[in-house]
């Protein structure tokens, strides 16, 4: 583990994705130091079955509901850039949006989706938004946040280019990298229960996660394909 600076920057298509993807990791990184951030690219505003739920409705209550996650977890601080659900597509805008936040915050390890899996274990698909975010989460830390001629107005208002050392992958078949969290499942379980507007009180569903996380010795573990970038 680095020096300095000990600082970490999730990046997610939606309110809740860090969660499964890598919050034990950020409650046990935080526990040892850290600085935690999470940044969400979308609103969440279509992640409801409820007929008397709106998106208007919706956008604010998965915001406070991120919020209240991230303070179990002690994550620093939450940032939304409010595109809308389902609707997450590649563009250079988007892409500039998310290296101004690498270049402010200059996080040594950066967390992210899986761009590259569709469909999963031939059980679900990951979805176009996760895909998204992770592919416009990796072009973000290389090249675009490092070199300096990409997004030079950002050089210009101060911002500096900064080259990311670790980039984490939470994977679903790809890993090579796993962090032990069985001294925070717990927390990882009561981040996730914040998220109501998606799974209301449900012990069931917190238990399958609490399952889904364990290997055959007990341990509790967080995959990730983890890539050590060349200086």
């Amino acid at each position: 583990m680095p020096e300095l600076p000990r600082r970490a920057l999730a990046i997610s298509a939606h309110p809740d994705d860090t969660e499964f993807g890598c919050a034990g990791t950020a409650a046990l990184w935080t526990r040892q130091g850290w600085e935690f951030y999470y940044l969400v690219l979308t609103n969440g505003n279509k992640g409801s079955d409820d007929p008397n739920m709106t998106p208007d409705k919706l956008t604010p209550i998965r915001q406070q509901e991120q919020r209240a996650a991230a303070e179990v977890l002690g994550v620093k601080d939450v940032f939304f850039l409010g595109h809308e659900d389902g609707e997450l597509t590649y563009s250079r805008q988007l892409l500039g949006e998310v290296v101004r936040y690498i270049r402010q915050l200059k996080p040594y390890a950066v967390f992210t989706a899986d761009p590259e899996s569709i469909i999963v274990r031939d059980s679900f698909i990951n979805h176009s938004d996760h895909r998204c975010a992770g592919l416009v989460a990796i072009d973000a830390v290389y090249p675009a946040a490092r070199d300096r001629w990409n997004f030079h107005e950002q050089i210009e208002e101060g911002l500096e280019p900064h080259k990311v050392s670790e980039l984490y992958i939470w994977s679903f078949d790809k890993a090579n990298f796993s962090v032990d969290i069985s001294d925070v499942i717990e927390l990882k379980l009561e981040a996730l229960s914040k998220h109501q507007s998606q799974f209301g009180d449900n012990p069931e569903f917190l238990d399958y996660i609490r399952q889904r996380w364990r290997d055959e010795q007990g341990r509790h573990l967080e995959p990730f394909r983890r890539i050590v970038m060349a200086r």
